[in-house]
């Protein structure tokens, strides 16, 4: 969300930027916030000048009463009473005309940074670097579940009956594997001075609505029905809500906290061959990154945050690119982004495993953050970035350490996580 001063002095910025989201029927927006704005300002006065109004006729009663002029004290009695109800009247229009301002407010997307490329979509999102030499066996790679399989490493038909499509239950050395990875990622990211956390795997529709856009939790959150509950799609989302309404000293920034949560998605709409098995799903584990830092310091620890996603794949001999998020597939909160995609050898393309976000100060103006400083309060940054969802990463771990006689092989770094074996058979 961004600010309304803002919008009220940079109408046209806020126009255009819609425009390069590709949101064109957002456009009316702009005007029906500037007009309710006006009105809610105009309200705000108008009350002020009536209170003001009422407390000195408070004042005058006495005076008249003790002057003998009880007609008149009467008489005023009557205005001061009519100020009331008027005062009351504009108040309950004031409720009124804020709660559809800030409802309109929160469907203006940010204002996307200066480098972002213009684009309709995803398939407009620009390569930045590629990490890691591609490679193509000169053997077959079957495709990921084929390899759990073999394994004795998944059941998708029970999943199924146990809870539907979207589910799966790891077994063996693939579920250690999983577990494997998950652990190393977290002592990967306690090692560059993140603080461990394991949060809230619920949260609450004020949380809901701080951190993410309305098309987005309708796209992902589920309800606990009957609850003002709901179960979080990524840890980010409770990390972030940890500061809501709060105060932060500025001698705490910045925070960098990594954190383990299992996540639940609905995951809307047709899913083609691709992704089937576990590459788009209802329930997976994760570890995540924030940061909550100054305004300056955003875009030096926006560059870090993707950094690390970066470091840890390649740390493991997975090949991997860097992609930059056009305009239209940014998310409304989102300042900029950047992708991370792992290269699989069996689609001989890489396909993406991660996504590092910079929303500038909107999560903290949703969710009332402020950091006090020397010189007074402001508005945090807040970013987040994917270090590791393990069932996608698992497909891209998988391929690229497949042997030609159907073995796994383990990365150095990753065997004391699985009881010092070099390879799984």
């Amino acid at each position: 969300m961004i600010d309304i001063k803002f919008l009220r002095e940079n109408p046209d910025v806020v126009r255009e930027n819609i425009k390069k989201k590709f949101q064109d029927a957002k456009l009316p927006l702009v005007d029906e916030v500037l007009e309710l704005d006006k009105r809610n300002r105009a309200i705000k006065g108008e009350v002020e000048a009536l209170r003001s109004e009422r407390n000195k006729g408070s004042k005058s009663i006495g005076m008249l009463m003790g002057q003998g002029k009880r007609d008149e004290a009467e008489a005023l009695k009557k205005q001061i009473a009519a100020m009331g109800g008027k005062i009351d009247q504009l108040s309950a229009e004031e409720k009124q005309v804020e709660e559809s301002l800030l409802a309109k407010m929160m469907l203006i997307p940010n204002i996307i940074d200066p480098s972002v490329p213009i684009g309709k979509d995803d398939s407009e999102n620009v390569e930045v670097q590629k990490y890691g030499e591609p490679v193509v066996p000169p053997y077959d790679i079957p495709y990921h579940t084929e390899i759990m399989e073999k394994f004795n490493g998944i059941d998708l038909d029970s999943a199924g009956r146990v809870a539907g499509n979207g589910f799966y239950y790891l077994m063996g050395d693939i579920a250690r594997l999983h577990s494997a990875v998950i652990s190393y990622a977290r002592d990967f990211m306690i090692d560059r001075g993140f603080t461990y956390c394991v949060p809230p795997f619920m949260i609450r529709s004020a949380v809901v609505n701080g951190v993410m856009s309305f098309a987005e939790m309708d796209a992902m959150m589920y309800k606990i029905e009957g609850e003002d509950l709901y179960l979080i799609g990524t840890s980010e989302h409770s990390m972030i809500g940890k500061f809501i309404d709060q105060i932060i000293d500025e001698k705490q920034l910045p925070i960098t906290l990594t954190s383990y949560s299992p996540c639940f998605r609905k995951e809307k709409g047709a899913h083609g061959i691709e992704e089937r098995g576990v590459y788009r799903i209802h329930q997976f584990e994760k570890q995540e990154m924030i940061v909550v830092c100054s305004p300056e310091e955003s875009p030096v620890w926006f560059d870090k945050l993707w950094q690390n996603t970066v470091d840890l794949f390649r740390s493991l001999d997975i090949p991997v690119r860097t992609l930059e998020c056009c305009s239209g597939d940014l998310a409304d909160l989102k300042v900029k982004s950047v992708d991370v995609e792992a290269w699989s050898p069996r689609q001989k393309k890489y396909f993406e495993v991660g996504s590092c976000s910079n929303l500038g100060d909107a999560q903290a103006r949703r969710l009332k953050m402020r950091v006090s400083g020397e010189n007074g309060k402001y508005l945090p940054h807040t970013l987040n970035n994917t270090v590791v969802a393990p069932p996608r990463m698992l497909i891209a771990f998988l391929e690229n350490n497949l042997q030609p006689d159907g073995s796994i092989r383990i990365p150095e770094p990753l065997r004391p996580y699985m009881g010092g074996k070099a390879e799984i058979r």
